[in-house]
């Protein structure tokens, strides 16, 4: 009863603040953009380069505003929400472009604000404000909590750490969860080597050579000011069916912890700015999860599969959008296309859509539109054919950060050319371990490892200003979000 008593109080709320914001609307037009990424996917670079190319403008040929000279300029503004850190643009332009370092992720939730003044087509001087809201993919795959109890959430959690892939790794929270009784008297010790046992778990799973995206709850892995904090020291229990949690008992403590995780974590997210965003592009490392194989793959597609559900997606008339913020548009991108030739960035998209395959019928059913890109916001590397014997191999040549290996050892200093290899053009021979994939442990095929390399030297301009950066289908990533708003 409590649980349905808050969630109609939240109703009231979200509609409450639609309204206001609708209100806004009338006055200055204003799109509200999410922006996540699940780990390692340059959510940061990303947001970066976005706010860059409309500040700066530069080569954008897709995005139609701007290539037809309709887009007089964007500024930055001050952000509506004073409570919420402010996204650092630039200090994570500075890094990219002084230092020539990849930003440090961000770890909480920032937002930014630009107002873009721009042409329409059909004439006069229009601004519309774009209101960006960037928070960690993790946060993301939290939101299905919402609707599980603790028992759902143990039997699930449980159930994926007793996966092939991941049963190694979650070894010792195994044999720690055997000893532990859940009808035992509550005990904080054993509540937080339980918890850290099991955070240490996730923790594993999101190593590079694993890959795994399925790994609730997402504060767990970037707890920032709640770490330490009993809303973050549970653990899922092994429960019978049906099991009761005695008064006093692990069980009972276990439980409340995770009930006060979803009130003071998770719905406070979900209503203040989650169920706000009118558009929301999802950002995807595809190559680390190749790195790994098809177990990393496929729990990346069930990760998604979740991610798409948490939506509000679906068009708005004109009676709902007044009531209630839905989510009209997604992206789905999958990062770092510069590592790879460009003659297999289609297949790339091709692998994306598969592994969303699922999560498309279901929006298009609700009238939202959904896309795929494969793209680079930043783009770090340049093609050329490399000779090797009699044979002309289609390469990508960067400076590769330093302390990684291949056939040479890199410094971080020298340029390098690298065959990427191919992606096959059939995404099913990725997903079927009967059809010769499996990864890094392919010896006889295909090796899909990655370079990574450094952010690319950008020129600047006779005012000391840093030229646009180079990219790959970023215009096509803003003419997707925002095109239609510029019209």
């Amino acid at each position: 009863m409590a649980s349905r008593f808050d969630w109609l109080i939240d109703e009231a709320l979200l509609t409450a603040r639609t309204v206001i914001d609708r209100a806004e609307d009338l006055a200055s037009p204003t799109l509200r953009l999410g922006i996540t990424g699940l780990s390692r996917a340059g959510k940061t670079v990303f947001t970066t380069a976005l706010v860059h190319a409309l500040t700066r403008g530069g080569r954008l040929p897709v995005f139609r505003a701007m290539h037809e000279g309709r887009i007089a300029g964007a500024r930055l503004e001050p952000q509506p929400d004073d409570g919420v850190p402010r996204f650092d643009y630039e200090g994570h332009l500075a890094t990219l472009i002084d230092e020539r370092r990849w930003p440090e992720s961000t770890r909480r939730i920032s937002e930014l604000r630009l107002a873009i003044d721009y042409a329409p087509a059909r004439g006069g001087r229009r601004t519309l404000t774009l209101d960006i809201v960037d928070y960690p993919g993790e946060w993301l795959l939290d939101l299905p909590l919402l609707d599980q109890s603790f028992a759902e959430f143990s039997a699930r959690s449980l159930s994926l750490a007793r996966a092939p892939a991941r049963r190694p790794l979650a070894g010792p929270f195994h044999a720690a969860l055997e000893g532990a009784d859940p009808d035992a008297p509550a005990d904080e010790g054993e509540a937080r080597r339980l918890a850290a046992l099991f955070t240490d778990y996730l923790a594993a799973c999101r190593a590079e050579t694993v890959s795994m995206s399925l790994l609730p709850p997402g504060r767990f892995l970037m707890p920032g000011d709640l770490e330490g904090s009993p809303a973050l020291t549970f653990a899922p229990l092994d429960l019978s069916e049906g099991a009761e949690a005695p008064a006093g008992s692990l069980h009972a403590m276990m439980q409340r912890r995770y009930e006060a995780y979803k009130e003071r974590v998770v719905r406070p997210f979900f209503r203040d700015h989650f169920a706000r965003l009118d558009r929301q592009i999802v950002l995807i490392d595809v190559l680390s999860a190749l790195n790994a194989g098809p177990a990393a793959l496929a729990d990346l597609e069930a990760a998604l599969d979740g991610i798409l559900a948490a939506f509000r997606t679906g068009r708005n008339s004109w009676l709902s959008a007044l009531f209630r913020h839905r989510i009209g548009r997604v992206l789905f991108a999958a990062t770092k296309a510069d590592h790879l030739h460009h003659t297999s960035h289609d297949p790339l998209e091709a692998i994306l859509r598969r592994l969303v395959e699922r999560a498309l019928a279901r929006a298009s059913d609700a009238g939202a539109e959904i896309d795929v890109v494969a793209l680079a916001a930043v783009r770090a590397t340049r093609e050329a054919m490399v000779k090797r014997g009699r044979i002309h191999l289609p390469a990508i040549v960067g400076v590769p950060e330093a302390g990684q290996h291949g056939a040479d050892d890199f410094d971080g200093l020298a340029e390098a050319a690298v065959f990427p290899g191919d992606l096959p053009e059939n995404p099913a021979a990725l997903f079927d371990p009967a059809l010769g994939f499996a990864g890094l442990s392919d010896a006889a095929g295909g090796d899909f490892r990655f370079l990574r390399f450094r952010p690319p030297p950008v020129e600047r301009n006779a005012e000391g200003l840093a030229l646009p950066m180079p990219h790959i289908r970023l215009d096509r990533a803003l003419e997707f979000l925002l095109g239609d708003r510029l019209k």
